[in-house]
């Protein structure tokens, strides 16, 4: 079964989360051919406090 995972800076809505995950199964089903039950997806929300790029925490570039 396929397994998309997605990291991303938590505040998205319940709503934008349906469309992520909706978008996402349609594409990988649009270009592999696979059923969308066989889709799995999980969304993790880290805080801005939690991500650094370059030693550089998103929460500290304003």
């Amino acid at each position: 079964m396929p397994m998309i995972r997605v990291d991303m800076f938590a505040g998205r809505t319940q709503d934008q989360k349906r469309a992520i995950a909706k978008a996402l199964t349609e594409a990988f089903c649009s270009a592999t051919g696979n059923k969308p039950e066989s889709v799995q997806i999980i969304l993790t929300d880290i805080e801005k406090s939690d991500w650094a790029t370059a030693g550089v925490f998103a929460a500290d570039k304003g």
